[in-house]
C-alpha cells in the first residue's frame, strides 16, 4: 500500500512533468467563461447553440481507461461532468491529461455541451489546462473525513467534501446579513471600536492580555463588541449604532463557549429595556423566517416556538421557589450554602455574586423558552440602571431559549456618580480574587459626567446561530481554535 509520502512524491514527479512539457503547474491567469452552476442551468441552450465554453474547477473523481475519461469538477458554485475522449482532442494532450492529472488539481476545460449515451449532461473537452496542481491526495467524497478531530483541523476538506456543513457557513453568512439588514433598516449605523483596550469593559469576563511594543504598554482584548465605547458615542450624539465585531474571552470552552467569537452589540437613546424587548423579539423571528423560512426549531432536545408569547421570568422568584432563599437579601455564607445544598457546583473562593448566578444557571437548563429573564439583583449588573420599583434590582433581561442565555439587554445606566459606586464595588470583588469582575474605567465614567442620554442596549452573539442549527460552538466556526499538533 502506498503511503502519504510515496503519493506526494508521484505527484511531484507529475509536476516537473507538466513544467517539462512546457506546461506551468501554477498559472496567474484564468481563461473561465462559465460557472458550473451556470453551466448546468443553462446545458439545453448551450447545446443547442454549440457554443464553446470554458469551465474550470476542481477534479472531484476521475472514471475511466483508455481513450475515454470521465471527470467531475467543482468550482464552488456547483458540479460539472465533463468528457475527454482522445478522439476529439490533441492526442499529446490527452495523453498529458491521462498521465499527470489527479483527484483534487484545479484543471480549466474548453468544450462545447453535449449529452452522454447514458443522457448525462456534460462538457466534452476539446482542450484543458492546468490551474493548480495538488500535492496531497483529497479523501473520496462519499467516505469523507471522519475522525470528529480531523474534521476541525483540517477544516478546508471537511468542507469541500461535505455539502451539508458547507451550507452550514452559507446560512452564517445569510444570519449575520438579516442581523445587519434588520438593524440599518431601522436607521441605526454601523461602527467599529477598537479590539485593543488598555482597560477591559462591558462584560464579567476574563481578558487575553497582550503588549503593545510601540506604546510600550500591556494591553487587552476586548470583551465585549464596544459596549463602553459605543455608549460614549450616545454621548458624542449618535442616537443609534451598532457593531459586529470579533470579541475574546480567555475562559473555558464547552459546546457553548469559545475563546474568540462574533457578537453584535447595538445601542440606542431613548429607548429601555421594555421597548427593547419588542424589538429583539422581532430580530429573532425575523433572522428566523429570513434565514430557515420557519419559526419552530427542536435544540438540544427542548421544542422551541419563536412565534409564541414570549413570557417574563423574574429572577428572584425563581431561585426563591427553587432553593428557599432571597438571592436579594441573603448574607455570602447563606448563597454559598443553599447552592451547595442544592447541588450547584461552585469554584474555589466563590462569593455571593457568583453562588446566586450559579444557582440561576441550573434552573435555566430546564426552560425551553423563548422568555426574557427579567428581576436581576444591581450585584449581578454593574452596567444597568436600577428599577424605580425597586432600587436593589436592574431593568435588565436576558432571551432564554433551550435551556441557556441567547442574549442580554438593559436600560443603560447613564448616573455618573451610580456608576461609579458600583465599579469600585466590583473593584472589591476583583480584589478577593473574582477575576470576572469588572474594572473601574476612568475615561469612561468622564464620558459620562458630560451626560449620556437614557438608551437601551443588547448584545447577542454566533451562539445564536450555533443554536438554531442545533449544533455546538465549534462546528459552527469556519477554524476553531484547536491545541497544536505535538
Amino acid at each position: 500500500m502506498s503511503t502519504f509520502d510515496d503519493i506526494r512524491n508521484e505527484r511531484i514527479k507529475k509536476l516537473e512533468a507538466l513544467r517539462a512539457s512546457g506546461v506551468n503547474p501554477y498559472p496567474i491567469h484564468s481563461s473561465r467563461t462559465i460557472s458550473c452552476e451556470d453551466f448546468t442551468s443553462k446545458f439545453g441552450e448551450l447545446q443547442d447553440s454549440g457554443k464553446i465554453e470554458t469551465v474550470a474547477g476542481r477534479v472531484m473523481s476521475l472514471r475511466g481507461q483508455g481513450g475515454i475519461m470521465f471527470v467531475d469538477i467543482f468550482d464552488g458554485t456547483g458540479k460539472a461532468q465533463v468528457v475527454f475522449q482522445e478522439s476529439e482532442m490533441n492526442a499529446d494532450l490527452f495523453t498529458l491529461f491521462s498521465t499527470t492529472v489527479d483527484k483534487g488539481d484545479f484543471l480549466e476545460i474548453e468544450g462545447a455541451a453535449f449529452t452522454t449515451k447514458r443522457g448525462a449532461p456534460s462538457l466534452k473537452a476539446s482542450s484543458w489546462r492546468m490551474l493548480s496542481k495538488s500535492l496531497r491526495p483529497i479523501p473520496d467524497e462519499w467516505y469523507g473525513l471522519k475522525d470528529e478531530e480531523l474534521r476541525l483541523r483540517e477544516r478546508e476538506i471537511a468542507i469541500l467534501l461535505d455539502a451539508d456543513l458547507r451550507a452550514i457557513f452559507i446560512r452564517k453568512s445569510a444570519f449575520w446579513r438579516a442581523v445587519r439588514s434588520f438593524l440599518e433598516s431601522r436607521d441605526f449605523i454601523e461602527v467599529e471600536t477598537p479590539v485593543l483596550e488598555t482597560s477591559p469593559g462591558g462584560a464579567d469576563a476574563r481578558p487575553f492580555l497582550t503588549h503593545h511594543n510601540a506604546l510600550d504598554i500591556d494591553a487587552y482584548l476586548r470583551i465585549s463588541a464596544g459596549e463602553l465605547w459605543q455608549k460614549r458615542l450616545l454621548v458624542a450624539g449618535f442616537p443609534k449604532v451598532f457593531e459586529i465585531g470579533r470579541i475574546f474571552r480567555n475562559e473555558g470552552q464547552s459546546s457553548e463557549h469559545v475563546q474568540d467569537y462574533t457578537q453584535c452589540e447595538w445601542y440606542e437613546a431613548y429607548s429601555d429595556y421594555e421597548k427593547g424587548m419588542v424589538m429583539v423579539r422581532d430580530l429573532y423571528r425575523f433572522i428566523a423566517s429570513t434565514v430557515y423560512g420557519r419559526e419552530k426549531f427542536t435544540i438540544r432536545g427542548h421544542e422551541v416556538d419563536l412565534s409564541i408569547d414570549w413570557p417574563k421570568i423574574h429572577f428572584g422568584e425563581e431561585i426563591k421557589k427553587q432553593f428557599g432563599i432571597d438571592p436579594f437579601y441573603c448574607t455570602e455564607e447563606e448563597a454559598i450554602l443553599s447552592a451547595k445544598k442544592g447541588g450547584v457546583e461552585l469554584e474555589s473562593g466563590a462569593n455571593k455574586a457568583r453562588a446566586v448566578d450559579q444557582m440561576w444557571k441550573s434552573i435555566r437548563k430546564t426552560i425551553a423558552g423563548p422568555a426574557f429573564l427579567v428581576g436581576v439583583p444591581v450585584f449581578l449588573e454593574p452596567l444597568a440602571k436600577r428599577s424605580e420599583k425597586n432600587p436593589d434590582e436592574v431593568e435588565r433581561f436576558q432571551v432564554i431559549l433551550a435551556g441557556s442565555e441567547m442574549g442580554k439587554g438593559f436600560s443603560e445606566l447613564n448616573n455618573p456618580l451610580d456608576q461609579r459606586t458600583r465599579f469600585e464595588e466590583q473593584e472589591i470583588l476583583r480584589a478577593g480574587g473574582d477575576l470576572e469582575a469588572q474594572r473601574l474605567d476612568e475615561s469612561y465614567l468622564n464620558a459620562m459626567e458630560y451626560g449620556m442620554p437614557p438608551a437601551f442596549g443588547f448584545g447577542v452573539s454566533e451562539r445564536l446561530f450555533a443554536f438554531f442549527e442545533d449544533k455546538s460552538a465549534h462546528e459552527t466556526q469556519l477554524f476553531p481554535l484547536l491545541r497544536p499538533k505535538e
